[in-house]
Formats: structure tokens, sequence, C-alpha cells
């Protein structure tokens, strides 16, 4: 390690020469993970670069628009980038889609009607999405179920896999059912993400017995982990947060929703309205940010996926369980790893918002966030708000006590992260 940045780190954080020595000796032991991570940025990078200029994108893309929106080229060209990205044939990009949660919510609301059934094949969806879709017995307003819209899930196997033949019997023995949805990311269950080759064998799986069925996948946090998308193995639509991977911490809102033609013309109808679709839609701040951050995505992706793989490794070799482990393809970005005890994992989180550029000096409590059943912990101290490819941690505070790790726009960043939450816990435990 370079002398003076070794000297900085023990100068200005009081970092221990055990726990540097520690990291770094880890960096080296994974070593070719941390090379395979960057042939996978290689690739992606030069796809969004393919994508960019086959798209011919150009400056005048960048300009803002206001009222209807009407001709808007950036917004028409930033969705043709996206399909040309994503190998997919329509695309709606919009920075009118406020999170994640509200862009999985358009596109399944989308395509469900009255009396269809909404079947999720990876277990229950992520804690948003259960109270925003009224799975949790409270009737809300615009929940399916005051739609008349049923709900059905398949759980996964104990490996964490699709269970293939519940997921076939279930399609063949209800005819109601419409959309099929895999969350690729763990979400609030320490379990690995589904990998691309999972998605693909349930993809055939479910085209089998019903090709009528609109196949959905949450992308949040997976895209660009592996060189192919949902859409390049027979899912219908993937959506996503641009305040995830596809904005690197650049783009300050927006969602997307990406897939066949024939799903998106009937998203696109609940978007905005049946007669326009995304004909209209205006952004009065341009798009350039939109456009950047896509562009800096691979590369981004890859700097929170090497984190991703430290973290791991260190906590494993600590006696800590994690998921996934090193051994398993990284799908997501994201890190959950158990902690003994409360106060434990709220010293984690808070080590992170202390490794954090904007809010370092903020003290994370938990508290109840809306969505959620359990009180969170969260640290983000992030230039966009919430933004999760930027440094974070969040927590439930339930058992058992899991914190979930995802993030990092600079290695710095990440590896004080991790000094600082090695230093927080020995100090806790009084050694």
């Amino acid at each position: 390690m370079f002398d003076e940045y070794r000297r900085l780190i023990k100068e200005e954080y009081q970092i221990p020469d055990e726990i540097i020595d520690l990291v770094y000796k880890t960096k080296e032991k994974i070593g070719p993970m941390l090379d395979h991570i960057d042939e996978i940025r290689k690739f992606n990078s030069l796809k969004v670069l393919k994508a960019f200029q086959s798209t011919n994108v150009q400056e005048r893309h960048f300009i803002a628009t206001t009222g209807y929106g009407n001709a808007d080229q950036g917004r028409d060209k930033l969705q043709e980038l996206f399909c040309t990205i994503f190998r997919c044939e329509r695309a709606i990009v919009s920075p009118l889609l406020t999170s994640g949660t509200h862009t999985i919510i358009m596109g399944l609301m989308g395509l469900l009607r009255p009396h269809d059934t909404l079947l999720s094949i990876s277990g229950p969806p992520y804690d948003t999405l259960i109270t925003s879709l009224g799975l949790d017995g409270i009737e809300r307003p615009g929940s399916i179920s005051e739609f008349l819209i049923n709900y059905d899930e398949v759980g996964l196997k104990d490996d964490f896999t699709f269970d293939i033949e519940k997921i076939k019997e279930k399609l063949i023995n209800d005819p109601s059912v419409k959309v099929v949805h895999i969350q690729r990311s763990k979400g609030y269950i320490a379990r690995p993400a589904l990998t691309i080759k999972d998605i693909k064998e349930a993809c055939e799986a479910v085209r089998s017995v019903r090709k009528d069925v609109f196949i959905t996948v949450d992308n949040c946090y997976g895209e660009f982990t592996e060189t192919m998308e949902p859409t390049e193995v027979g899912a219908d639509v993937i959506m996503g947060s641009m305040i995830k991977n596809p904005g690197a911490g650049i783009a300050p809102t927006g969602g997307y929703i990406c897939g066949t033609k024939r799903a998106i013309d009937i998203i696109e109808t609940r978007f905005t309205t049946p007669s326009m679709g995304t004909e209209i839609g205006s952004y009065a701040y341009g798009y350039r940010n939109f456009f950047q951050g896509i562009y800096l995505s691979p590369t981004i992706v890859a700097t929170a996926l090497k984190g991703t793989v430290l973290i791991t490794q260190i906590f494993s070799d600590m006696g800590y369980p994690v998921s996934p482990d090193n051994d398993h393809v990284r799908s997501d970005i994201a890190q959950s790893i158990i902690f003994p005890d409360e106060d434990e994992l709220i010293a984690f989180i808070r080590s992170v918002q202390r490794s954090s550029p904007i809010d370092s000096g903020a003290v994370p409590y938990p508290d109840m966030q809306a969505g959620y059943e359990d009180p969170i912990i969260m640290a983000s101290g992030s230039f966009i708000q919430g933004s999760t490819i930027e440094l974070s941690a969040d927590a439930p505070i339930r058992e058992p006590y899991t914190a979930y790790f995802q993030g990092g726009l600079t290695d710095e960043s990440i590896e004080l992260a991790v000094m600082l939450a090695l230093k927080d816990i020995r100090e806790k435990k009084g050694l």
C-alpha cells in the first residue's frame, strides 16, 4: 500500500494498522474475483457505448422541455437508448416515476385487470410492494383487492432456486394468472439474488405451459451485474429505479420499464392516458444526467460489486453469516450480513454513515418509515436522496439482525466503511 495513503487513513480516521492490513490482505485474497468483475464491466461498458453510438445520441437530446412535452426528443431518445441497451422493443424511461416501488406498481397494475391473478414465483415481494399492493391485510385505496385483482405466490426452494414444478402446476390449474412476477434481488430476505441463468430457466418453464401470461422482473439492484439482462432470456418486462444502478449516482430521480411492445403498449396507458401513452411527459431540467448516468453505470456497478465481495470475505472470515457468500454468482449489488444483536447491527449501520461524503456527521436511529412494518435504520449519505447505488446500508430492526449493504461510488469510500465498521464493532465488544 502507498505509505502516504496509509498515513492518511491512520491520522484522519484513527484506524489501527491491523485493520488496514486485514482489508488489504483480503483484497489480495479476492484478486481473481475482482478481475472477473472487471471483465464484466468492460463488456457492459462497451455494450452501453455502442448503444449510444448506434442510437446517435446528440447534445440536443439533453435539452429540457415543459408542459405536455410534445415532440420531446430527449425523452424519446432516452427510451430508444434503453431499448438498445436492454435488448427490448419498447421502453418507458421517465423522471415522473418517483421510486422503484412506484415503477413496479405502475408496471404490474398497468398489465392487470379485474379478476386477473398476479403470481409471484420468487416468494413474497419486497416490503414496500407488500404494503403498496395491499398484501399486509390492511385495506388501502388503490390496492389490488380494491380492483378485484387476486394474488398468489410460489416460494423459492430451500436452496433459493425456483420451484419449477409448483410454478407449472399453478399456471396449469389457474387460468386467471395474467402476470408472473420475479424479484431478482433479495429484498429484506437473506438470500442470493436470482441469476440470469435462474431467470432464464423460470421463463422457459412458464412458456412451456402458458404462452399468454406476462413475465415481469423487478430488476432493481441487478442491472449490469452480469453480461445479460432478463429481457434477453424471456422476460416480457423489466422494471427498476434510476437512483439505483442505471443512474450511477448522477440521475436525480426516475425509473424505467422496458420490454416487449405488447406489454409496454398496455402499461403506457396507465402511465399517462390511453390515448397519449409516452407521447407526452416533459422534464424542465433536461436529460443530460440520465444519459450520463446510464453511460457510467457499468463502471459504478463494478465498483459497488467489488465492495460487496470485499465486505463479504472479511465478515465471512470473521464468522458472521453472510448471503450470498463469495462462492455464488453475483447478480445484484446488495449484501446481507447477520449480526448477533441489535447494538452491533446499529454500530455497523452508523459506521457506513460516517464513511459517506454527505451528512457524515448524522447519526442514524431506527424509525418507522412509510411502506415498512418494522422500524428501519438507514445509512445513506448520498448526493441523491435515497440513492442506493451510492454507499448505503439499511436494516429492519427484527431478528435475525441483518444489515443490507450496497453501493459505493469509489473504492476508497467502501474501504473506509469496512475499516470503520471493524473498528466500531471491536470497540463495541470492548476489544
